[in-house]
């Protein structure tokens, strides 16, 4: 297990901060651990804190009238979840479930909120997250409404290529289920992507594993958003 320092210490948020202020932070955090599909927080919740993902992963989503699950994020160790309604006094608009066994650490927004006062370079740090979230969810929408689903798997391929630092070959981090979750489809129709990408020759697949034989062409497909026939 990972010391809740080092967690704090290598954070999307708190990375970078002077070790004293790491060291009032470490203070403030409550450890929470969470198997395999229990749920964080439900839509509607009261946003009474937020988390840092000290180990596993988290799938935020929302639920379609039919109760089918869209896929808002999938958030990995270092990434902060519910951090948005709680400073907007809000509740949380959105649902969290934890997908791998993991641990949390979770901060009380009162607590969180007297922290942070007077200390200009973690308010910055907040604003930089703020302002990501806002370009994911910009990048989302414009994915979901323009791009045909061969070319939101190339563009979620490519990312996980930066993420994973190999431009050869990536290894799916989720299952296809929830992988058609988050590119907005079902997964027939993910099914049938990979199947366009494989006879395109631009990928070869063998279960969670991918070479990415045409990074080139895959990065047309991601920009172009379908397949020229």
């Amino acid at each position: 297990m990972r010391k809740t320092r080092d967690v704090l210490i290598q954070s999307q948020l708190f990375g970078g901060l002077p070790q004293e202020h790491i060291t009032e932070i470490e203070k403030i955090a409550i450890g929470k651990n969470y198997s395999k599909g229990d749920m964080i927080f439900h839509d509607g919740d009261e946003g009474g804190g937020f988390y840092l993902i000290a180990e596993g992963r988290v799938s935020v989503y929302k639920l379609s009238p039919d109760g089918r699950e869209q896929i808002l994020h999938i958030l990995k160790e270092g990434e902060t979840v519910g951090a948005v309604p709680v400073f907007s006094g809000k509740s949380f608009p959105a649902n969290a479930r934890a997908i791998t066994k993991s641990r949390l650490l979770f901060f009380d927004r009162d607590a969180f909120a007297r922290l942070i006062a007077g200390r200009p370079n973690l308010a910055m740090n907040l604003l930089a997250l703020l302002s990501a979230r806002l370009r994911e969810f910009t990048v989302q929408v414009e994915s979901l409404s323009l791009k045909e689903i061969p070319g939101r798997l190339a563009a979620y391929l490519l990312y996980l290529a930066r993420e994973q630092k190999n431009k050869e070959a990536v290894r799916l981090p989720i299952s296809k289920v929830q992988l058609a979750g988050l590119l907005g489809t079902g997964p027939e129709s993910l099914s049938r992507a990979f199947g366009h990408l494989r006879a395109k020759k631009l990928i070869a697949q063998d279960g969670a594993a991918i070479r990415l034989l045409n990074p080139a062409a895959l990065q047309e497909l991601a920009e172009a958003g379908k397949i020229t026939r």
